[in-house]
């Protein structure tokens, strides 16, 4: 339909000629797309968590007990991994810009439907179309980094945007939090909902699609820089031709997903029931304990930039030797987590940001493999895919972890995520030498030129 051809891939403009303004232009865009997705993603988590932290003014204000509550909170994981996968395959053929723009307005208006509303119907209803937008971030945020940034500086990229995870996730209790204690739950859904709106607005405004959108040459030629297989092109491909021949035949693509869902089911049941674990187990009060998680996600934001930068400059784009030796880690972390002598938070909370610091490194860069994997033509259905899977992840850890931690008690819990832990690390060792640079796989370097006022990540001016 005519109407929604605006949501379609931007067609290439004619190619600029001149290096220095094909330089300059590079230099505006790259930083404008990356601060653009960057602040959309963490609004993004301000209309997904916001629920989290109205919950107990809710409850108190309605009368709703924890499984009512419990309910919602299930079909915004379910409707948020299935939207990654369906939202996937509709980016691939849409213009980022849009695609992501949209998804998250409709997101705040959703919050504030549900600050509207009071029946667990209606609150069902708007959560569940609350998660299935959600989907519309992650997705484009894949198909830009991977047509802006070349293979072998990626990964530093990569794991700046991934930050905004926890970023949003820190900011998001403050806000929500504050309007519930003064102003009831309701304001607590109305505020991160109009904040979304906003920023919904300035995605529109900031984002464009490809470089070649604008009239720029393609990142591999003004960086020099090629991946080890050769892309086809982009224009043409049906969307059965992208989620079939690139995704779902892709044999890497399956090993990716599975080990995403061992390792989203760690991340997951560290985050929700590492809590209550220090609490039961070892007697810390429900501040003590929170403190101690806290730094579950400051081990996360340096994880994630510690394993993009590594992957880019010790392993010449490579992510497999991060993704296997950050997931070995894992293990030995919780280990020590599990075995540590009760009565030593500090310790605790050191071992949290070691947790933290080495699960995020996978957590961002199995992604990120998935998109490179299958090209710039298929990022978001291939992330959107593995992305899916590991959301089944992530529900594994609620209920049926839950259930283990019943019956067989906290040993069992551990044993579980433990077994994730080496089974990940079994899943990622096939994949150690894939991906990569041409100059990479040969033993050479590529050569670049900077003028002295540019950082590493700008890349050198094209040549012809």
């Amino acid at each position: 339909m005519k109407i929604f051809s605006f949501l379609k891939p931007a067609p290439p403009e004619k190619e600029i000629t001149d290096e220095n303004e094909v330089k300059q232009s590079y230099k505006y865009w790259r930083w404008r797309t990356f601060y653009g997705m960057y602040v959309g993603y963490v609004f993004y988590y301000f209309s997904r968590k916001s629920f989290t932290f109205a919950m107990p003014s809710l409850m108190n204000d309605l009368g709703f007990d924890k499984g009512d509550l419990g309910i919602l909170a299930s079909i915004l994981s379910l409707s948020y991994g299935a939207s990654k996968f369906l939202s996937g395959v509709l980016s691939d053929r849409a213009n980022p810009r849009f695609f992501m723009s949209i998804g998250l307005i409709c997101t705040g208006f959703l919050n504030i439907l549900f600050g509207l509303s009071s029946s667990i119907l209606f609150f069902a209803i708007f959560w569940g179309l609350n998660g299935y937008f959600q989907g519309y971030g992650w997705p484009p945020c894949a198909r830009l980094l991977t047509h802006w940034y070349s293979q072998k500086e990626r990964g530093t990229w990569w794991g700046f945007w991934n930050t905004s995870h926890s970023v949003g996730g820190a900011l998001i209790p403050l806000v929500a939090a504050l309007c519930a204690q003064f102003w009831g739950w309701r304001f607590a859904m109305y505020v991160p909902g109009v904040l979304c709106i906003i920023a919904g607005l300035f995605l529109l405004n900031r984002l464009r699609d490809t470089p070649q959108s604008l009239g720029l040459p393609p990142i591999e030629k003004f960086k020099n820089d090629y991946p080890e297989k050769k892309e086809e092109e982009e224009s043409g491909l049906s969307a059965n031709q992208i989620l079939f021949k690139h995704v779902l035949k892709n044999k890497f693509i399956w090993i990716l997903a599975l080990s995403y869902f061992f390792v989203y089911v760690i991340r997951i049941a560290i985050n929700d029931w590492s809590a209550l674990y220090l609490v039961e187990s070892k007697g810390y009060s429900l501040l003590m304990a929170g403190g101690c998680v806290f730094w579950f996600e400051i081990g996360g934001i340096f994880g994630s930039l510690v394993a993009g930068w590594a992957s880019d400059k010790i392993f010449g784009g490579k992510r497999g030797p991060i993704n296997v030796l950050f997931s070995l880690g894992v293990i030995f972390a919780l280990s020590a987590f599990w075995f540590s002598p009760a009565g030593l938070p500090i310790l605790d909370s050191l071992l949290m940001f070691v947790i933290g610091f080495l699960i995020f490194g996978p957590q961002m860069l199995i992604g990120m493999v998935a998109a490179e994997l299958a090209g710039k033509k298929a990022a978001g259905s291939a992330t959107g895919f593995v992305g899916f899977v590991a959301y089944i992840g992530a529900a594994t850890a609620g209920y049926p972890l839950g259930m283990i931690c019943e019956g067989f008690g906290w040993q069992g819990f551990f044993f579980t995520i433990g077994l994730c832990g080496v089974l990940s690390v079994c899943l990622l060792l096939p994949l150690w030498k894939v991906g990569g640079t041409r100059s990479a796989a040969m033993g050479t370097s590529v050569k670049s030129k900077i003028d002295d006022d540019d950082t590493d990540l700008l890349g050198p001016a094209p040549t012809n």
